[in-house]
């Protein structure tokens, strides 16, 4: 079962500038293997910028902030194929054993101008015989009644129609890259 799915996109040119202006953010927001790979690429404020969009995406997938994490408490890894996985450790990695989490997947991409990376969090299905609790009930009626409305809205089947918007904590990335001085 799905618990969770995050996005995020980072400016690449606002990476590399970030990385200029403050050439200790990257001890401070990537793992030594993370640096190692990102330094070994001809361009590499583009991988730095994907895996710190992979950072976001991965914590928006758990329904979690940096709050009381580290940022090297999450990384990407590439597997002997060149998959990127998500690396966890301290409390991130806690977080994700309190959860219940059996596998956590990411996806990175760029374009010339942007990085992005997807990140799904999947937990076991409950048993069949499991009684929800009040919330996952609460919930499951929220949804279907947000199914009715979306049904019942003008427009509902026009496409390009977006709803929805961005998840608490999306401001971390600015704190990040934004100069010292002007904080």
């Amino acid at each position: 079962m799905i618990h969770g799915l995050g996005v995020d996109i980072v400016e690449i040119q606002r990476m590399r500038e970030a990385l200029e202006r403050r050439p200790r953010i990257k001890e401070r927001c990537f793992s030594e293997e993370e640096r190692s790979y990102c330094d070994a690429r001809s361009r590499p404020e583009i991988h730095y910028a994907t895996r710190f969009a992979a950072k976001e995406a991965i914590l928006k997938a758990l329904g979690t902030g940096f709050g009381g994490m580290r940022f090297t408490d999450v990384g990407v890894a590439r597997d002997e194929r060149g998959r990127p996985h998500p690396v966890l450790s301290g409390r991130a990695a806690a977080f994700v054993q309190e959860l219940g989490v059996s596998e956590l997947h990411v996806s990175l991409s760029y374009t010339h101008v942007t990085a992005v990376a997807s990140a799904v969090a999947i937990v076991p299905d409950p048993p069949a015989d499991a009684e929800l609790t009040q919330q996952e009930l609460l919930s499951a009626s929220f949804k279907d009644a947000r199914v009715v409305l979306d049904d019942l809205a003008p427009g509902s089947d026009a496409e390009g129609d977006e709803r929805g918007g961005g998840v608490a904590g999306d401001e971390h990335e600015s704190d990040v890259f934004e100069d010292d001085e002007e904080s």
